[in-house]
């Protein structure tokens, strides 16, 4: 495809599984997928179809597993129950109470957004928002909670099946968004975030944008973040579309109107970045004044291997965006699938930043966004005679505790937070007792409002 010639876009779910694979891989039985797609979301278009994916290589193509549930990322039994029905053509409703039954084990809603990180306006909770840092605001419109094509590792796959629908974070209140900014004098970023703002028709996006950044708004908000996979899954969006000029122009008004204006951009693997038509909307929103922001999380079947990394980081800072977090995957859905041993984690990480040019050393990992906040596993040492783990947080909930080292016991297994213990005899980690003091106030706000805690 051109990044020069107009591209229509298509969309293919689940039911579409049987074809696609028919077209471009018939030696791959579609049934068990089909199960895994019934719990999982998915949703592929034409560009992850056709450019992306190589099909010669299924199922073991990196962004094959990115974009197409996969069948063990079901336990095996799980399995085995929704590829039985799927073969005996059961009622859809009863295929639909299986898969949500088999969600439901799954965590859902990590880190305890719902319960913690939902701030008041007068008293009462504000819907489609969360305010966890102190100086940033994450918004969820509406119009947003969806995606060009679905993640299969997705953190926050819950928001696209039926066991997010009550809990969903979203709201089209742009006007409560200005309110709560314009009162919140701490908070310096708003990071629209989804699903995929970019999804939105401009108008749309216009809509919540504009009473950010305009001569009544809000005079201490200093930054508008968007975070979007769109460069990678959709990057038509900015190059041909029916749109796009009127995309871009939105863009250049938040930098004109005196905020900086950063895409966080969601890469998983460096074939999503040499398409030449992701380089051209590279280009084009850098021409706006615009920042590339690029974060992805360290995920197994496509992207855990150093060189993988050094060599996107690499292209990123090459065609002017700036690396910036390498995550640890999430305890939330088939986190047993997908995730590292955080002992990996740290020796993928710290290989390949020393691989890279210094104009690409401002990523930061692997970070774990657990509830407390962004921990980073610096690496592993021995000190007084006891293997450990070095963290770090990148951000959290009290600031005092941002670039705090602390240590926790060696394990080799752990891939989480919740599976590490205090090094050398300790009880509790620094920040415990402190978080618990916070975590027992949300009923007054989320913790990025209750500064006098802090």
């Amino acid at each position: 495809m051109s990044a020069l010639r107009k591209v229509q876009y298509d969309m293919f779910t689940k039911s579409a599984i049987p074809a696609l694979f028919n077209r471009h891989s018939a030696k791959l039985d579609p049934v068990p997928f089909l199960a895994a797609a019934h719990v999982f979301p998915m949703r592929v278009n034409n560009h992850v179809a056709e450019d992306l994916i190589d099909w010669s290589n299924v199922p073991e193509d990196p962004m094959f597993q990115l974009a197409f549930p996969q069948p063990a990322m079901l336990q095996s039994s799980d399995l085995e129950r929704m590829c039985d029905a799927t073969r005996a053509g059961v009622p859809r409703v009863h295929l639909q109470n299986m898969a949500e039954s088999i969600r439901k084990k799954m965590n859902p809603h990590p880190a305890s957004q719902k319960q913690e990180n939902v701030p008041k306006l007068d008293g009462v909770d504000m819907p489609g928002m969360q305010h966890k840092y102190r100086e940033t605001v994450l918004f969820f419109p509406s119009e947003g909670q969806f995606c060009h094509a679905f993640c299969t590792y997705c953190f926050r796959w819950a928001q696209f099946t039926s066991v997010g629908s009550v809990q969903t974070f979203k709201s089209n209140n742009a006007e409560q968004l200005r309110r709560y900014v314009e009162q919140s004098p701490q908070v310096k970023d708003v990071l629209f975030t989804g699903g995929d703002p970019m999804v939105m028709p401009v108008s749309v996006l216009r809509q919540y944008i504009e009473p950010l950044i305009s001569k009544s708004g809000p005079r201490h908000l200093e930054t508008i973040r968007i975070g979007t996979k769109s460069l990678a899954w959709w990057p038509y969006k900015y190059t041909s579309d029916p749109e796009s000029k009127e995309v871009l122009a939105l863009l250049a008004e938040v930098v004109d109107s005196g905020r900086q204006l950063a895409l966080q951009a969601h890469f998983s693997h460096p074939r999503e970045l040499e398409h030449p038509v992701t380089q051209e909307a590279m280009r084009l929103i850098r021409m706006t004044g615009a920042q590339i922001r690029c974060q992805a999380p360290l995920i197994k079947h496509v992207n855990d291997d150093a060189a993988l990394w050094r060599d996107m980081w690499n292209l990123q800072a090459k065609l002017g965006a700036i690396p910036y977090y390498m995550f640890v995957e999430r305890d939330t859905g088939a986190s047993h699938y997908f995730s590292v041993p955080l002992a990996k984690a740290a020796r993928i990480f710290n290989e390949a930043y020393s691989g890279l040019a210094g104009t690409a050393r401002t990523v930061r990992g692997p970070s774990m966004s657990a509830s407390p906040g962004k921990v980073g596993v610096i690496g592993e040492d021995t000190i007084a005679g006891e293997r450990v783990f070095v963290l770090k947080f990148f951000q959290a909930r009290n600031p005092a505790w941002v670039n705090r080292v602390f240590f926790a016991r060696y394990d080799p297994h752990a891939t989480w937070l919740d599976g590490l213990r205090p090094a050398f005899g300790e009880k509790q980690f620094f920040f415990e007792e402190n978080y618990q003091e916070i975590i027992s106030r949300v009923g007054e706000g989320s913790s990025g409002q209750l500064l006098e805690m802090l």
